[in-house]
């Protein structure tokens, strides 16, 4: 049966017991069967899915019944007893009570519409008027109420139990609280993070913090679930009333935070955002969404918000005309190039841009100024994760569908802490192992899902290689690996099992500080589940020997046989920004074109060619330089003009002093952003660009689905869109790129990159999502990779015998703790957008994690200011002492630049890609003095 219609749709508030003309997923008899169940709802027979209840039933049937302890997305409770219908004589809540074949089931008798208005008018007793108030325009109580003619002067309460309004996004008027539970269910099975319950007793049960003390002080992460469910309007949205809203305009767009790709519906009322919503059928979000996606857009009416152009004057920036800054950036660009040739110029794309702004930069950066310098931030986070993959299995992405890493029934979640960095994927992880699923944890940091693992094992920092490298040594020995699969789609097993005789779980142990008795165990863990899947994140990628990482990671997966047969769900990263997949996808990198082509093959380039209108000799053939080789060109003199579109580089690269180096000596700097961020500040031209609410295209999320991007707003002022940009700025130049629209230039990315050949807007718009490879117009996409033949040279997997090598940085007597660097629930990247909203009350400044044992040997209270030092800089940050890190080590996140995080990160970097070496940074404590704090005793290597 089809779900019960959500409450905005129109059939949704019809009076109790009325039925709607038609209802999809409707089975009468003498159609199609498609179920198990023949019962009959009101004389009328229909067919349902076996283990269907009662409710689901009728509101399929097109019977609306009332049943205000009810979510379809929960559990039942059936403790309201408004749902009550008669089943073979038999006063029962719908709810709960499951179809069963040949049942009678009545709905809208005199005597069951007077049952259900007396367990309405009983809950409504004890409220005050007001909870009635708007009648059919109302709450959903209130509509309910009206539907079955319960008056406001039913509402006897008196009130007088107060508010919270402490927390910027949920706001509790208990009051209205009818102790329904929706909100506690909603926050412990969706959400996962078991944050509310239910206190008091009788007429005085309310919802309230499970920690007690005010809401703002609480475990809520601000997901929105509970005021999304609430029926009465006790949790609530400030600004935002329960019940239908007044007239406004929504749009479906995708997130523009996290890569997780969560739709999302824009009421906006003229220019003004009512309210972001997680869309119920969302492919990815299923309705849920985080603090950030839900409530973090205040940002876009920030009076920071950069409206016109900027052009640096006498050492200020100042502002001008589009003209006049498009006129003074050609310029330069043409100075640059005359001076330097066309390797003088290069340009940063951007994840947070479109697929088709990023597809326009690259063709611009290749054809009009005849360079492949052009980059973009996976370069920093997930290029060994395209490196690795692709070596391992042929192509950049991850190997399944989360819809399918959802079934398994093994879980290994390495170097990544979803709970915070990608809430939604977190919470639906975290509901798979409350089920039943095995989970298997290997991080550093006592975080997030590693409170829930069967198995947490916790390496060095810079030690991942040789953990994954013991796990693979213990499936070998105990037989826990496919032998028909190695036999007959795997190369490279015999340079493998030779390296995995150097790492037994004893070695393995001296090297990672992981017992080797838990090693086994989750080997063992892993290695006997019918189903296993790996997640990882930037824990495994963001080091020296980064693509390694990957690598050995992917060995698991294929020992086990657990790519592309159905009988594992591979091997899957999750990606950070919105569109760093799609800006890879798209060709925003220094070897390739779209689609992953390479750029020095001739074929690929007269392809290209023949799609651009030019001739194959304009394009390019020698690969051009990384964010890092920018940097040290600019340095060194040789980039004379750097394009930077969305990043804040000052904030987020690594080693910042060194890039704010380059910038100041590079002659001409051209920077797109919403603000004037630390970038921004150092440019010479900076032009104002439009936010992910204001934008046409699409993005593509961590599991390679493409979906649409629409906008929800104008830009404010003078802003456009990075699109709309690229364009004037070619103009600008005396070149036309074509792809007049965004759509236009998806079309046009489709004919040049096989993978993408059937994605188009009009097909995007028209079934919703579609994961690459998507061949062919009329065809799927492939959720599920490699099903045939690997998309490598010789079609088979390839297993990795690459050896543990150290970090670039150890902890020494003089840096005697590891910084690992990482995010948080609050905030995005820099923090340029959430800074701007509600979430600063969430989490105000940088803090540095430090375990007790640290803390109280270094003297260090809770709260304290402390000065973190490395050999490459310094950050000002407020301690924070905790459990989740282990002694000798600390952490910090990176959204307050004014904290100088990234100063104290080091220039090392992955050997095969250049990632930056994020994870492993040897540090000291300063007291105020400025001396380095000394403890009293060793703490060690950095593990336990």
């Amino acid at each position: 049966m089809t779900r019960p219609k959500p409450e905005n749709s129109p059939d949704a508030h019809r009076p109790a017991g009325s039925r709607s003309a038609d209802h999809p997923g409707l089975q009468r008899t003498g159609g199609e069967d498609a179920g198990t169940v023949l019962a009959e709802i009101d004389g009328v027979p229909v067919r349902a899915a076996e283990g269907a209840t009662l409710l689901a039933v009728v509101r399929a049937a097109g019977v609306e019944l009332p049943a205000l302890c009810h979510d379809d997305r929960l559990t039942p409770a059936g403790s309201c007893r408004t749902c009550l219908v008669s089943a073979d004589g038999k006063i029962v809540a719908a709810c709960v009570t499951p179809a069963a074949d040949g049942a009678r089931i009545e709905t809208a008798t005199p005597a069951l519409e007077e049952l259900r208005r007396d367990a309405v008018e009983l809950i409504v007793s004890v409220l005050p008027p007001r909870a009635l108030d708007g009648g059919a325009d109302g709450s959903e109580l209130a509509r309910i109420c009206h539907a079955l003619g319960v008056t406001p002067e039913t509402a006897r309460g008196s009130g007088g139990r107060g508010r919270d309004d402490s927390h910027p996004y949920v706001h509790l008027d208990r009051d209205l609280c009818i102790a329904c539970g929706r909100c506690v269910r909603m926050c412990a099975e969706v959400q996962g993070t078991f944050a509310l319950t239910l206190t008091g007793r009788g007429s005085g049960t309310v919802v309230a913090p499970g920690t007690g003390g005010a809401w703002i002080d609480s475990d809520c992460v601000a997901c929105g679930g509970c005021v999304d469910t609430c029926p009465t309007g006790a949790l609530s949205e400030p600004g935002l009333p329960p019940g239908p809203r007044p007239p406004t305009t929504t749009t479906r767009t995708t997130c523009g935070y996290c890569g997780v790709g969560c739709t999302l519906e824009v009421l906006t009322r003229g220019e003004e955002t009512v309210a972001v919503l997680p869309a119920r059928d969302g492919p990815v979000n299923r309705g849920h969404a985080c603090v950030k996606s839900r409530f973090a857009h205040a940002f876009r009416t920030s009076p920071e918000r950069l409206t016109r152009p900027l052009l640096r004057r006498d050492g200020r920036l100042e502002p001008v005309g589009w003209d006049e800054a498009l006129d003074h950036a050609a310029r330069g660009l043409r100075a640059a190039v005359a001076a330097g040739g066309p390797e003088a110029v290069a340009a940063i794309s951007s994840a947070r841009a479109t697929n088709e702004e990023n597809y326009l930069i690259q063709k611009f950066m290749r054809t009009v100024i005849g360079t492949n310098s052009v980059d973009n931030c996976s370069r920093l986070c997930h290029s060994p994760s395209a490196a690795g993959l692709s070596a391992a299995f042929g192509l950049s992405g991850g190997t399944d569908s989360f819809d399918d890493v959802e079934r398994a029934d093994c879980l290994l979640v390495a170097g990544a802490n979803p709970v915070e960095a990608h809430p939604v994927i977190g919470a639906r992880l975290l509901q798979r192992v409350l089920r039943g699923a095995r989970l298997v944890v290997a991080d550093p940091r006592a975080v997030g899902l590693a409170g829930h693992a069967d198995v947490h094992l916790r390496p060095r920092p810079g030690t991942n290689v040789a953990l994954f490298h013991g796990l693979a040594r213990v499936l070998l020995t105990e037989g826990l690996t496919d032998e028909e699969f190695l036999r007959e789609r795997v190369t490279g097993l015999p340079e493998l099992a030779e390296l995995l005789e150097d790492y037994p779980p004893k070695r393995v142990e001296a090297i990672t500080g992981v017992p080797a008795v838990d090693l086994v165990a989750a080997a063992r863990l892993y290695g006997r589940a019918k189903q296993p899947a790996i997640v990882y994140g930037l824990g495994v990628t963001e080091h020296l020997h980064g693509t390694d990482g990957v690598r050995a990671l992917a060995n698991l997966a294929i020992l086990r046989g657990a790519v592309g047969t159905g009988r594992g769900y591979g091997v899957n990263p999750l990606r950070g920004q919105n569109n760093v997949q799609g800006a890879s996808d798209m060709g925003a990198l220094p070897d390739l074109l779209p689609g992953y082509q390479k750029v020095t093959d001739p074929a690929t380039r007269e392809r290209a060619a023949r799609v651009w209108g030019c001739e194959a000799a304009e394009i390019p053939a020698r690969p051009g330089l990384r964010i890092p080789d920018m940097f040290a060109a600019a340095r060194a003199g040789d980039l004379r003009a750097l394009w930077i579109i969305g990043e804040d580089v000052c904030a987020t690269d690594p080693d910042a002093t060194r890039v704010a180096q380059a910038l100041e000596a590079c002659p001409l700097v051209i920077c797109h952003e919403l603000f004037l961020s630390e970038t921004a500040r150092r440019a010479d031209v900076v032009l104002p660009a439009a936010s992910w609410l204001e934008k046409d295209g699409t993005f593509v999320n961590f599991d390679r689905r493409f979906q649409r991007v629409r906008p929800a707003l104008a830009p404010p002022g003078q802003a456009r869109s990075d699109f709309a940009i690229v364009h004037a700025l070619a103009a600008a130049l005396g070149a036309d790129l074509g792809c007049a629209t965004p759509a236009a230039a998806l079309a046009e990315c489709a004919r040049l990159a096989p993978l993408f050949a059937g994605v188009s807007h009009e097909r995007l718009d028209r079934e919703g999502a579609l994961c690459w490879p998507v061949p062919d117009p009329d065809g799927p996409g492939e959720a599920r990779l490699y099903t045939e033949r690997f998309a490598t040279a010789d079609g088979r997997a390839h297993l990795a015998a690459c050896p543990y090598l150290p970090p670039g940085e150890e902890p020494d007597e003089d840096y005697p703790l590891v910084l690992v660097t990482g995010r948080r629930w609050a905030h995005y990247n820099s923090g340029n957008m959430t800074r701007r909203t509600g979430n600063l009350r969430l989490e105000a400044v940088d803090r540095l994690d430090l375990h007790p044992a640290d803390a109280a040997r270094y003297g260090l209270r809770d709260g304290d200011p402390v000065t973190v030092e490395s050999r490459h800089g310094r950050a000002r940050l407020t301690v924070r002492i905790c459990g989740e890190t282990a002694p000798g080590q600390v952490f910090c996140a990176f959204h307050f630049p004014a904290s100088g995080v990234n100063t104290l990160t080091s220039g090392h970097a992955d050997t095969v890609t250049s990632c930056p070496e994020y994870k492993v940074t040897a540090v000291r404590l300063l007291c105020d003095r400025g001396a380095a704090a000394r403890p009293a005793a060793p703490s060690g290597r950095g593990g336990r």
